[in-house]
């Protein structure tokens, strides 16, 4: 298992599979061939069909600056992972060096096939259930187990998480106006920041405040600002808001914040380590599931609870997103994503509350690992048109009902949808088998003009 590091970071948003790993993708082109004057770049899946709402062409264009940048979105050829994409560079001379990249989630990586090399495994466990064994041999707590891995300097970089985090959650609330895109959606972080301020209980002003903080860093993201991935960007509101929450309100030592993220990260980490943390594999559970489950264990290690409680908060908020959909509505990180990450923050809080009472009732027969399983399960049996690539869910009840344009490539991919599931048995078997089958492999989409 891999150091935080490569977990928690810093980018811009709105997307660290669509966004942040293609800009890393191509800045990885471009160290590789810096004399190369043409770039041709092919987003496959999930990239193709959210590719625009995402901002995929536009960090490539932006990345790749000063180039000739070609873009084609071909969401009918058949990829092992939906988040594939092939950059190919040709020099003054005409030689020319083709790459494959797979965004993986949270802005990681693979390269033809293979890690980075600085993505090397640090960890000697890989399970929760191993790690509670071995500290409660050597009597650490959780955050004691991350330092004593990673080392001291792990603190230095989460101070700049830190950081991070509470910037993005302060510049989202100086913020109004309209997000960008064809959703015209209203900035809201601010007026419930205001709201919260009239509550007539202490309980709904905590609340309120949290959800505004989680609206805030939301915003951010979605308008393309500077977010850190917690374990992603489109789910970074939920962590950073309660970071905010517990500097700000409740004022906890920045010591104590640290130890949380510790934590957080961890928890993180073994999700993405025997699941995964990205929305085009396993649907919303593995983004603000994770993301919930995160901050829960923050919230538990910064109010001091045992490593069972903060196994349990762990395992409690993510287990009540099992089979939660990734249906981004024309492939905007914002509906959704934004609302759903303010619900994640208080069900962090809840779940924090529920686990340190819990704990000293009863033993907890469902852990956190089993949970994890079964996330990765529940993923692999959710359908493709699920699983961020806005073909079904809200982002197709919410464009039915008229109000918004159609993206030409969700349109046709929705149509070829359409045709399958209306085709007689014998029909599918011969044809189409399902959306992620569909198409001849040599077919491809010529470059979208929007």
């Amino acid at each position: 298992m891999q150091t935080i590091k490569e977990l928690l970071k810093i980018g811009p948003g709105p997307s660290s599979s669509h966004t942040f790993g293609p800009m890393r993708a191509a800045q990885d082109m471009l160290a590789s061939a810096p004399e190369a004057k043409r770039f041709d770049i092919t987003l496959f899946g999930s990239l193709a069909l959210t590719g625009k709402g995402h901002l995929t062409d536009e960090i490539l264009k932006k990345t790749l600056k000063g180039k000739t940048v070609e873009i084609r979105f071909d969401w009918k050829t058949p990829q092992e992972h939906p988040n594939t994409m092939t950059i190919t560079a040709t020099n003054p001379d005409g030689s020319t060096l083709t790459k494959t990249y797979v965004s993986i989630g949270g802005g990681k990586i693979m390269i033809d096939g293979k890690m980075p090399q600085s993505a090397k495994d640090i960890y000697p466990h890989t399970t929760l259930d191993e790690i509670q064994a071995y500290c409660k041999k050597n009597y650490l707590r959780l955050d004691e187990y991350v330092t004593q891995i990673e080392g001291k300097e792990i603190d230095v970089y989460l101070a700049k998480i830190y950081k991070a985090m509470l910037n993005s959650v302060k510049k989202g609330l100086s913020k109004t106006g309209r997000l960008p895109g064809k959703l015209h959606l209203d900035r809201v972080a601010y007026a419930l920041f205001e709201s919260a301020q009239t509550c007539d209980s202490q309980a709904d002003q905590d609340a309120l405040l949290l959800q505004s903080y989680a609206y805030a860093a939301s915003e951010q993201n979605a308008s393309g600002g500077t977010v850190v991935t917690a374990p992603t960007m489109g789910s970074c509101g939920v962590l950073p808001s309660l970071v905010y929450h517990y500097t700000i309100d409740k004022q906890m030592p920045k010591k104590t914040i640290l130890n949380g993220l510790k934590v957080a990260g961890l928890i993180g980490n073994l999700i993405q380590e025997n699941a995964t943390i990205s929305g085009a594999k396993a649907g919303c559970q593995a983004e603000v599931g994770a993301a919930c489950a995160m901050a829960a264990a923050f919230c538990a290690s910064c109010d001091r609870m045992s490593n069972e409680q903060i196994e349990c908060a762990a395992e409690i908020g993510l287990e009540h997103h099992l089979g939660l959909t990734c249906d981004p509505v024309m492939g905007y990180v914002m509906i959704p994503c934004i609302e759903r990450n303010a619900v994640a923050s208080t069900r962090a809080v809840d779940a924090a509350r529920l686990a340190k009472y819990l704990r000293n009732v009863k033993k907890n027969r469902v852990s956190f690992d089993m949970v994890v399983k079964t996330m990765n399960l529940t993923g692999k049996k959710l359908p493709m048109e699920l699983k961020e690539t806005s073909l079904d869910g809200l982002a197709v009840v919410v464009m039915e009902n008229g109000r918004y344009g159609h993206d030409p490539i969700q349109k046709e991919a929705a149509a070829a949808k359409e045709n399958h599931l209306s085709a007689k048995p014998d029909q599918k078997q011969e044809g189409i088998q399902d959306m992620e089958n569909q198409a001849d492999p040599a077919a491809s989409t010529s470059p979208a003009s929007f």
